[in-house]
């Protein structure tokens, strides 16, 4: 047993003995680890421990939350998958499917928790989204990549060519390319690839992409996401229109996004690790997805990228950055 397992264990066993009957229960450990920071990431890590603070799980109560953030280093991010099942916490929450990748293959007994994976099944995370009869489960992001290219046809109607800058490392970003480069023909659309393996790359593969698309579309690509500035301004310069599925790129200067509410999706995963820490088999629990679809427009980046939004694309979204 590891001095921190140790630890921690004495530190429960002082907290039950100083709780009133019934609350020591809730003195258990959780830990999460995220492949890297960023806005939507850190909602979604937000979201978990408000949940778990709604259902009295709480430090003051005895909870054990550590968080770590891989930096966008998958090679790190194996290391903390490796360290928190060293440290045998009752629940490990991954957040973005690298993080995840790393927490699965690393361990077949904690029971996982995972959130922000557009595929879970493609990236081997289960082996389908009905109860997985493994350690595992969680809330996927994916979204209905019609409804996106519908979203891109009503902000630029005249599209053709659709760019996507993405890490051709990053399993989720691979499924959308693949999904896209199927669907968007039946459009009379094609996709224009620009790959961006680190962050660094982001500004130089949308750079690549000017006089070439008529859109940019990103979706929920970490590297992409981390570095959206550096697409924003090539966006701006060239007045190529930037379209997100990630709805706070849409305030870092997107035109438009429509997608989850990482924070709600947070407290979604957050409820589900409630669920294991009660005693319920992550084996019995099927993955899940957010249904609650959020529009996010900014007016002003829309004038910047030489776009004239529509009355009635304004009136039906949730906020309108002016």
């Amino acid at each position: 047993m590891g001095l921190r397992r140790y630890t921690r264990n004495l530190f429960m066993c002082v907290i039950a003995a100083l709780m009133p009957l019934g609350s020591a229960a809730l003195a258990q450990s959780v830990s999460v680890t995220s492949i890297v920071e960023h806005p939507a990431l850190d909602s979604i890590r937000e979201g978990v421990k408000q949940a778990l603070q709604e259902a009295g799980y709480t430090e003051d109560k005895g909870l054990d939350w550590e968080f770590q953030t891989a930096q966008g280093n998958t090679a790190i991010a194996g290391q903390i998958a490796r360290k928190f099942v060293g440290d045998q916490p009752d629940v490990i929450v991954a957040i973005a499917t690298p993080s995840a990748q790393a927490v699965v293959a690393a361990t077949k007994r904690i029971p996982v928790v995972y959130a922000a994976v557009t595929d879970p099944v493609a990236a081997k995370l289960v082996p389908t989204m009905e109860a997985s009869g493994t350690n595992v489960t969680g809330v996927s992001d994916q979204l209905s990549l019609e409804d996106q290219v519908e979203l891109i046809r009503k902000v630029v109607p005249q599209a053709k060519n659709i760019g996507m800058v993405y890490n051709p490392g990053e399993a989720n970003s691979v499924v959308v390319v693949e999904r896209l480069r199927e669907l968007l023909p039946k459009y009379g659309m094609s996709l224009v690839e620009a790959s961006a393996p680190r962050t660094v790359d982001v500004g130089a593969a949308a750079r690549s992409l000017v006089g070439k698309v008529d859109v940019i579309y990103t979706s929920t690509d970490n590297n992409v996401v981390s570095a959206y500035e550096s697409l924003v301004k090539v966006g701006n310069e060239a007045q190529i229109p930037l379209i997100a599925s990630d709805t706070d790129s849409v305030k870092r200067g997107a035109i438009a996004a429509m997608g989850v509410d990482y924070y709600d999706m947070g407290k979604q995963a957050g409820r589900l690790v409630v669920r294991v820490l009660k005693g319920e088999n992550p084996a019995n629990i099927p993955s899940e997805t957010s249904d609650k679809l959020h529009l996010y427009l900014n007016e002003a980046a829309a004038q910047k990228q030489g776009v004239q939004l529509p009355e009635s694309l304004l009136s039906s979204a949730v906020e309108v950055i002016r």
